[in-house]
């Protein structure tokens, strides 16, 4: 089946499932009664929309990764602040909290994720710039494809999947854009630390980027991520944090040792 974002536009009204359900307007229904965001790992395994669609867990962690690999090359292409790039990578994992990879294809999903988290960080990049950047993204096998999108036709037809697709995300998040990053509390815990602050600073910032493309950010609030990102910074650098007194390092971010325990080993 041809990817919303690339791929015949006589094809489109063709494809199955969330394609072209979406294509014609139609929203599959969500459970918006919480707008509770964190779940242990073992309930975001066993309650998948994914897995009750034959997708096993081993096949939902390709195409998690495989989206947010798309969106950090798609920001950058858009030059857009990694925050915002961040932003978009948590939507995705928000919607596939609720919606199913069988039903809506990642890549057209992740582009309205990118346009929306653009507004909400105030970033904001041209659907235009955006629809034709995903597309030559989407398909940059082929040398005809930055031409191709610039057929009034093609490039319609993948603006109104897109101006679909919106609908369908902000109504499966229940309209909650709200997204809080590890990085500030990170920054913010390192500069009180007599330590190498820059060193330290960018390998846990790392961390934290290469924890995106897990469902990391469904099981643990930001600053426990955070948390865990300079645990496995010290470890890697060989840096000792600070204790004063009886107050441990990790007390920054209102964790318990057995929280940082369970974070950093999903990092």
């Amino acid at each position: 089946m041809a990817g919303l974002l690339g791929g015949d536009p006589a094809q489109l009204n063709l494809d199955a499932g969330g394609s072209s359900a979406i294509l014609q307007g139609k929203l599959e229904e969500a459970d918006h009664s919480s707008t509770n965001w964190y779940f242990p790992r073992e309930e975001l395994d066993r309650t998948s929309p994914s897995l009750r669609d034959g997708i096993d867990s081993r096949r939902e962690t390709y195409f998690r990764k495989s989206y947010c690999t798309f969106l950090q090359d798609l920001g950058m292409r858009l030059k857009v602040p990694q925050v915002t790039i961040a932003t978009a990578i948590t939507f995705c994992h928000r919607f596939y909290l609720r919606q199913s990879h069988a039903r809506n294809d990642r890549f057209m999903i992740a582009t309205v994720c990118m346009f929306l988290a653009g507004k909400v960080e105030e970033t904001p990049r041209v659907l235009k710039d955006v629809i034709y950047v995903s597309y030559t993204l989407r398909n940059k096998k082929d040398p005809s494809a930055n031409n191709r999108i610039k057929q009034k036709d093609l490039y319609e037809a993948q603006k109104q999947l897109v101006l679909y697709g919106e609908r369908l995300v902000l109504t499966t998040l229940g309209f909650d854009l709200n997204v809080h990053h590890p990085y500030r509390p990170l920054v913010a815990a390192i500069k009180k630390f007599n330590v190498s602050q820059h060193a330290l600073a960018q390998v846990a910032w790392n961390f934290v980027n290469d924890g995106l493309r897990t469902s990391l950010c469904l099981q643990f609030k930001p600053h426990h991520i955070a948390a865990g990102a300079i645990f496995l910074a010290a470890k890697f650098l060989k840096v000792k944090l600070p204790i004063d007194g009886e107050r441990a390092w990790w007390q920054e971010f209102d964790v318990t040792p057995r929280q940082l325990e369970g974070t950093f080993s999903r990092l």
